[in-house]
C-alpha cells in the first residue's frame, strides 16, 4: 500500500494500533538511504569529488538496496503487528484451541521481532558505509550525509525497542536466536555514528 507522507503522518497520529514505532523506525531508515543515496549521485560523475568515486560507487550497491527494502520492511512492521493481534483473537474455549492460540501468538510474535530486527541490521550495514562518503564525497552535501546517520541511527535503536519488546514475551528457547543476533547492536551503532559524525563535523567546519 502507497500513501502520502501527510497520509502516513496522519495514521502515525491516530489511535490505531498500526502504524507504530516499527514502521517508523522502517521509514526513517529509507529516508537515510535516499539522502545518502543523493550525495553518492552528487559525487560520482564530478571531477571535483574524483577522490571520493570509488566510495560513492560501493555505497550505492547499499543505499539502492536498503532503500527498496525499507519501504517493504515498513509494510511489514505493521502486518506483523496486526497478525498477533490476531493470534490473540483466536477461540479458546477447549484444551486444544488454547495450545493453538498460544502457538500461534509466540510464531506472530517471533515475526514481529524478525521483522524490526531486519531493520536495524539494514541501518547498521547503511551506516558501515557513510564515513568515507561524508570524508570523500561531495563536500557540499556533507551534511545530508550527518542526517542520513542520524537518521539511520534512530532506525537502527528505534527497530531495536520493537525487537527487545517482542521477544520478551516469547519463551527464552524461542527468544534465543533473535536476542543473541540484536546483542551488542545498539552499541555498535553509537560508535559507528560517532565516526561518521566526526567526519562530517570535520568537512564542514
Amino acid at each position: 500500500m502507497e500513501m502520502s507522507l501527510s497520509d502516513f503522518e496522519r495514521e502515525l497520529a491516530s489511535k490505531n494500533a498500526t502504524p507504530g514505532g516499527g514502521t517508523a523506525a522502517a521509514v526513517a531508515l529509507g529516508q537515510a538511504a535516499a539522502l545518502a543515496e543523493m550525495v553518492c549521485e552528487l559525487t560520482i560523475g564530478s571531477e571535483k569529488w574524483k577522490e571520493g568515486w570509488e566510495g560513492a560507487v560501493d555505497a550505492k550497491k547499499t543505499t539502492t538496496k536498503v532503500r527498496i527494502r525499507a519501504g517493504q520492511l515498513a509494510v511489514e512492521d505493521s502486518d506483523s503487528f496486526d497478525q498477533v493481534v490476531a493470534a490473540f483473537r483466536l477461540p479458546k474455549s477447549t484444551e486444544e484451541e488454547v495450545e493453538e492460540r498460544r502457538g500461534a501468538i509466540r510464531l506472530a510474535t517471533l515475526h514481529a521481532a524478525e521483522v524490526p530486527l531486519e531493520t536495524a541490521k539494514l541501518g547498521m550495514e547503511l551506516l558501515s558505509k557513510l564515513e568515507p562518503l561524508a570524508s570523500h564525497g561531495n563536500g557540499n552535501a556533507a551534511s545530508d550525509v550527518g542526517v542520513a546517520s542520524l537518521l539511520a541511527s534512530a532506525a537502527v535503536k528505534g527497530a531495536l525497542f520493537n525487537v527487545e519488546i517482542n521477544v520478551a514475551s516469547l519463551p527464552e528457547a524461542i527468544a534465543a536466536p533473535v536476542v543473541q543476533e540484536s546483542a551488542g547492536m545498539r552499541g555498535a551503532c553509537s560508535e559507528v555514528s560517532k565516526l561518521v559524525m566526526h567526519a562530517v563535523h570535520n568537512r564542514i567546519q
